[in-house]
């Protein structure tokens, strides 16, 4: 190793005979439900990704990224949701993957009451158990928002999140895991006094929406559909939903090396790049392979 940078040796020095040991004593993969997991080769950086094209396409970035400064990656991607996940990063089968910082936080922390972008990447890192730690963070986000339809929005005159107090029937559409998540069900009912019924919808939440079959819907705040589906994004001021920048998040064995290749890929994702990002793949139907491609190369990055 050639140089490592000086704010990670803390954070991660010590951290590191803790993942190792972790990485030594697991005994099956959580995706395939007892197999064996596989170290992963020595030198080879182990990208994972969640089910979902648009941390899919961040993840391709990141293995693009580390490709090109010399590195050998390989690919784990769709892994499904943080439960599968962590397990993953603490073992070793994965070394690095993107997360968001408030639903992280919330992850670790259920009862965290920061929202601020700083502050919840600062809590964040304190939150973190040992073997794991974070990059820097984005300024692109693509947070957990509730949507409603341009039409719903106008017939009850719409504009926060507390507006819907009082709306009988009202049908929250969602991922399945929302129904337990602190801004699900229960924490609408506890900031704002909203009360709804639960459907688990994951990939059709949007086409319920406009179908009329859920009134209200959990989009991330990147999602292309906001706008290509005439949806009304609902303002929250209480910070039900914590700020949520795009993060790598990393087995803390990983070299000084990578943080400096992955930490510059972070300094160019922007909010708005994020979007561009995700118009390509789901609208433009461009592979994420492409896509990352033409963004590392139009970032001076690849």
């Amino acid at each position: 190793m050639s140089r490592i940078r000086t704010r990670l040796v803390a954070a991660l020095g010590a951290a590191t005979v803790t993942a190792l040991a972790l990485a030594g004593c697991a005994s099956s993969d959580p995706l395939t439900g007892g197999a064996a997991s596989e170290t992963p080769a020595s030198g080879t950086i182990v990208v994972g990704s969640q089910a979902y094209y648009s941390n899919e396409v961040i993840a391709e970035i990141y293995a693009q990224a580390l490709e090109g400064a010399g590195f050998t990656v390989k690919r784990t991607f769709s892994i499904g949701q943080r439960e599968a996940i962590i397990p993953s990063l603490q073992d070793g089968t994965i070394q690095l993957t993107p997360e968001y910082t408030g639903n992280l936080l919330q992850y670790f922390d259920k009862n965290t009451t920061v929202t601020a972008s700083d502050d919840v990447y600062a809590a964040l890192k304190k939150a973190l158990p040992a073997g794991l730690a974070v990059l820097d963070k984005s300024s692109a986000t693509d947070q957990d928002s509730y949507n409603v339809t341009a039409a719903f929005a106008q017939q009850h005159n719409l504009k926060t999140i507390g507006d819907l107090a009082g709306i009988s029937p009202l049908v929250l559409g969602g991922a399945p895991e929302l129904e337990q998540r602190p801004y699900g069900p229960s924490g609408l009912k506890d900031k704002y006094g909203v009360d709804v019924t639960f459907k688990g919808t994951a990939d059709t939440t949007v086409d319920e929406l406009v179908a009329g079959g859920i009134q209200v819907a959990n989009v991330y705040s990147a999602e292309p559909d906001i706008k290509t589906k005439d949806l009304v994004t609902l303002e929250d001021p209480k910070g039900l939903f914590l700020a949520s920048n795009v993060v790598p998040l990393v087995n803390a064995s990983v070299s000084g090396e990578v943080a400096d290749v992955i930490n510059k890929v972070s300094a160019a994702l922007t909010p708005e790049g994020l979007v561009a990002l995700n118009v390509e793949v789901k609208v433009d139907q461009k592979s994420p392979k492409d896509a990352a491609k033409a963004w590392l190369s139009a970032n001076k990055l690849g």
